[in-house]
Formats: structure tokens, C-alpha cells, sequence
């Protein structure tokens, strides 16, 4: 009689023992292999092909910014500003914006890094051209004494949100191409230097020195992970900075702010330059612990200028408390991490120029939000940059979530090569 029709009749010993004897047979002919991994459960957890939690926390911050926006901007229609506007205006147009975002993630996600690669120079060019045609006064759209948009109908387009992305490119390519002479300044840091400061002259005709100042912040993380000279990198920093303090000395608008930004209740700056940072203090006291409640901000009714863009962190700190604050900071120091980790894991791949790439990304993310979560907070002096993935702004989702699709598929072309396949 055939072993498996004698399995019903025996006791577990002998059944474990033909299991074994089974298992034995099997090894001598075939070599098992597995495409999943045991976790204790009844069903096993397959491998998944991308990183899912940073999806997942991606999504978290696109959610909680929607339901922030809407609730900071509902408000506004009351103002003669915006008497012409639905109590939805903000809302629809961000979701709108979002959409097209998620849409081009999606594409753009299905692109190999290789293409990237190559294109980065040609993208960087492309970024510099609409850096100049945006200042063209039959071109550029002025909004509050800056000329920073392009208007395209659905959303207005600012090519200084495409400039953070393409330098980060850039730069990642520029020091995959320059490894063998990364300890010569004049061919190693110079040339980035030049396309920095050309980049920088563009942004601040505009004038965006926030946005400079992340482009900087990019360039030069990139110069240093990318194994530049020690001294070289230092040099580089010194003249950046520099040339920071020049540019605020140089301008009285921009002096203001500092003194501002060192005594705000000061009567002289309280009504002026240090107008947003005092009521910007004033939600976040408000809050305490757990905050107001959703939608029950104070200062969102006309007294918080930018409410939906550039202050949004203080409308959550008012309505949602140091619990709600603390979990944005969580988020972004999770979501800077991880993306830094998948650099790191690339250049472990021999893949630096995704490595590179990668890693600018984090440097951007952690970078704005960081600023903007210290001006909100007071920590640093008042400059007009948005929370990435939450605050309103058109071009700056589309160009978030582009960066962030790149970054997934270097995740995946990681995980395909760690298999044994191919990038």
C-alpha cells in the first residue's frame, strides 16, 4: 500500500516521520525556494515590490494637509480679497492639484532612474530657461511684490519648484561624472559653484531667497556626500553664507526681518515685519496640548496672513496641539529618513547617481520643512516657504510628488537588483 494512503492510520510520530522522510527526498532532487517570508500567521506575507510605508505616510501628509488647507482657507471668502471666492475655493483647487500630482507620480514612476540620468543636464537647462522667462513681465505673474508664477490655467506654475528638482539631479549626476576629480576645486566644485550662483542670481530677481536658500541647501549636500574635499566643502560654505549676508545687508526689507524676528513684541515690528510671527505664536499658545478642536482656530479669521500656505503649521498647532504638531515633525523626520536610507542603500548597489539623487531629495524635504517649521515656531527668521505635501500650492504638490515617484522607483530597481535581477 502507497505511504499516502497509510497517513489516516498513523500516529503523529510516524506521520512526522514520513514527513521527514518526504522532505528528504524532496532535497536530494530539488532546491526549495521561496518568494515569501514567514511572519507567524496562517498566511504567508509576500515581498512587496515598493516601499509601502513611505507611500503610506505620503498619503498620511497629502490627507492631513487637504483637511488643513480647507480649514484654514474656509474663512477667507469674508475678506473683500476674496469676496468673489467659495467657502471651497481652496479646497477644490488643491484637490484638483493634488489629483494631477498623483497622476504624474504615477507615470513618472514607471520611468528607469537610467533616463533620469541622462536627462538631468537637459532638465537643469530647462529649469534655467523658465527661471528667466518667469521674470519677462508679459510672462511672469507678480503676486505680492514677487513675480514667481506662470500662469497656466488650472494652477500657476512656479519653474522655482522645478529648479529644487532638477538641481538635485543635476548635482547627483554632475558628481557621479566628476569621482575621479573630486579633490581638484577648479574641476570638481567650481563649475557646480557657477551653476549655483546663476541659478541663485535668477531666483533672487524674483525674488525667492527661501527658495535659493533650498537650492543651496541641495547642491551643498550633494557636494558633501558626494565625497568632496573637506576643505573645498568648508570654502564653499563659508562663501555661500557669505554671500547670504550680504544679500540681507543689502536689503533694508530684508534687515527688517532680522531685527524682527530677534524682538517681535517689539511695537515698532508687532504691527510690521513681525506681524505673522506673533500671530503665528499666538495659535500655537492657543493650542496647548490638543489643541482647539478641528476647524475652531481664531487666528485663521483674518488675523494670520497666508494661513493655507506658508502658516499652516500654526492653524494645525492651534486646532490640533502639541499632539498634531508633534506628529507632523515625526512624519518628516520618518519620511527624510527613510528616503536617505534608500540612497544609501543604492550607493551600497554601486548605483550612485540614484544614491545621490535620492539623498538631495531628503535633503530637500528635511531642508524646507525644517525652515518652514522654524519660522511657524519663531526658531528662524520669517521666510516665505510652504510645508512640502500639505501646504496649498499647485506647483510645489506636483513637483513633491514627482520626486518622491523617482525616489519610490529607485526603491524598486533596489529591491529587483538585491533579488538578483536587473535595475
Amino acid at each position: 500500500m502507497a505511504l499516502a494512503s497509510r497517513l489516516p492510520t498513523l500516529g503523529w510520530r510516524d506521520k512526522l516521520a514520513a514527513w521527514r522522510a518526504r522532505r528528504a527526498d524532496e532535497r536530494g532532487t530539488t532546491i526549495p525556494v521561496r518568494d515569501w517570508i514567514h511572519v507567524g500567521s496562517a498566511k504567508p506575507a509576500r515581498l512587496a515590490g515598493f516601499d509601502q510605508a513611505l507611500v503610506w505616510v505620503v498619503v498620511a501628509l497629502l490627507a492631513l494637509g487637504m483637511v488643513m488647507v480647507y480649514s484654514a482657507s474656509v474663512a477667507l471668502p469674508d475678506s473683500p480679497k476674496f469676496e468673489n471666492y467659495r467657502s471651497t475655493h481652496f479646497l477644490l483647487r488643491h484637490a484638483i492639484q493634488i489629483g494631477l500630482a498623483v497622476l504624474a507620480a504615477l507615470v513618472l514612476v514607471q520611468v528607469p532612474v537610467a533616463f533620469w540620468e541622462k536627462a538631468a543636464p537637459y532638465l537643469f537647462v530647462a529649469a534655467l530657461v523658465l527661471l528667466v522667462l518667469v521674470l519677462l513681465p508679459f510672462i511672469g505673474k507678480v503676486v505680492n511684490n514677487s513675480r514667481r508664477w506662470i500662469p497656466l490655467g488650472v494652477m500657476n506654475f512656479q519653474p522655482s519648484e522645478l529648479a529644487k528638482l532638477a538641481m538635485a539631479m543635476y548635482a547627483a549626476s554632475y558628481m557621479t561624472r566628476k569621482m575621479d576629480v573630486k579633490e581638484n576645486f577648479f574641476r570638481a566644485v567650481w563649475p557646480m559653484a557657477v551653476a549655483l550662483g546663476f541659478t541663485g542670481v535668477l531666483l533672487l530677481r524674483e525674488p525667492d531667497m527661501g527658495a535659493f536658500m533650498v537650492v543651496a541647501l541641495i547642491s551643498m549636500g550633494i557636494l558633501f556626500l558626494g565625497g568632496v574635499n573637506g576643505k573645498m566643502f568648508f570654502a564653499s560654505g563659508l562663501m555661500l553664507v557669505g554671500a547670504f549676508v550680504a544679500v540681507i545687508a543689502s536689503s533694508p526689507e530684508k534687515r527688517m526681518r532680522i531685527f524682527a524676528y530677534l524682538d517681535p513684541w517689539d511695537p515698532e515690528y508687532a504691527l510690521g515685519k513681525a506681524y505673522q510671527l506673533t500671530h503665528s505664536l499666538i495659535a500655537f499658545g492657543r493650542g496647548e496640548i490638543f489643541g482647539q478642536g478641528l476647524g475652531s482656530s481664531v487666528e485663521k479669521l483674518h488675523y494670520l496672513p497666508e494661513a493655507h500656505t506658508d502658516f499652516l503649521l500654526a492653524v494645525i498647532g492651534e486646532e490640533l496641539g502639541f499632539v498634531g504638531v508633534a506628529a507632523v515633525i515625526v512624519a518628516f523626520f520618518w519620511l527624510t529618513r527613510r528616503i536617505f536610507h534608500i540612497g544609501r542603500q543604492s550607493i551600497a548597489l554601486d548605483r550612485v547617481f540614484a544614491g545621490l539623487y535620492a539623498q538631495g531629495i531628503g535633503i530637500w524635504f528635511g531642508g524646507q520643512a525644517f525652515i518652514n517649521m522654524g519660522v511657524n515656531l519663531g526658531v528662524l527668521p520669517t521666510k516665505g516657504l510652504t510645508l512640502p505635501l500639505m501646504s496649498y500650492g499647485g506647483s510645489a504638490i506636483v513637483m513633491n510628488l514627482v520626486a518622491l515617484a523617482i525616489v519610490v522607483r529607485i526603491d524598486v530597481e533596489n529591491r529587483q537588483m538585491m533579488r538578483g535581477g536587473r535595475a
